[in-house]
């Protein structure tokens, strides 16, 4: 049984609710799946106030009191997750932003490793496919297992042809999802995440220390020492490139501290 989050950044049931709907509908007729829309209009989210006490101190010290905790929580409970939102100016919705927002620290120190992330965005004409990338982007930093998201044009009112055509990109969407939940939570990693990792690694390292929250979440996970953020056999070529990552990273990192 897959647990599957959709976190809904919109607070009206139409185009963006209904087409979420129809996709957790859709995973049900893959296997056995257990759903959950979350509607992030029905939560406290307060404005980050770029204080960085999160990136320092810890997130547990965030002057910012809201329900943050509650729906990091619901994430880390499921096997995959969905950020949905309607394209607002070009862009996600304010609440959407304010939710990735209160997530900052999480790119610092990334946790949702092993969980398959997918985005929704619904728009009346264009612009939404750049969204996609973004909230894909994000969801890779968070450490989640990207599947490209959908982009839905949903036109009110749509013909009958718009909503076949509609129907047809949320099933494929939604077939996509599922067998990425189904494979290998941990894979190897790419070129690109392995330097992404062996960056931040060699930086903290060499460059903070033991009062700072992220150095002692990367000593405490034994990410110092580790070829990944999780066990993972590298082949000859990427544990050749990762040495050389370190050793590129490391150099840098010392001309910063003359």
């Amino acid at each position: 049984m897959k647990k599957i989050t959709a976190f809904i950044a919109t607070p009206r049931k139409r185009s963006t609710y209904h087409a979420t709907r129809q996709f957790l509908d859709n995973l049900k007729t893959h296997g056995e799946v257990e759903s959950e829309i979350v509607s992030l209009s029905d939560y406290r989210l307060g404005h980050c106030g770029g204080c960085k006490v999160c990136f320092s101190k810890g997130e547990e010290f965030c002057p910012q009191k809201d329900d943050r905790d509650v729906l990091i929580e619901k994430m880390i409970s499921s096997d995959g997750v969905v950020f949905a939102t309607p394209n607002y100016s070009f862009q996600v919705s304010a609440l959407m932003k304010m939710f990735l927002d209160r997530l900052g620290f999480v790119f610092h120190r990334p946790r949702f490793f092993g969980k398959t992330f997918t985005s929704i965005v619904t728009q009346g004409f264009f612009g939404g496919e750049k969204i996609v990338k973004y909230l894909d982007f994000v969801a890779s930093g968070l450490g989640f297992n990207t599947v490209k998201g959908c982009c839905l044009t949903v036109l009110d009112p749509m013909t009958e042809k718009e909503k076949q055509k509609t129907e047809v990109a949320i099933g494929e969407h939604s077939r996509r999802f599922y067998e990425r939940s189904v494979k290998h939570a941990f894979p190897v990693p790419t070129l690109l995440k392995l330097w992404g990792f062996r960056m931040a690694r060699t930086n903290i390292e060499m460059l903070l220390k033991d009062s700072d929250r992220d150095y002692r979440y990367y000593r405490d996970k034994g990410w110092f020492e580790s070829d990944y953020y999780y066990p993972v056999h590298l082949g000859v070529l990427k544990k050749s490139a990762g040495s050389l990552f370190d050793s590129i990273e490391g150099t840098k990192a010392r001309k910063r501290m003359r």
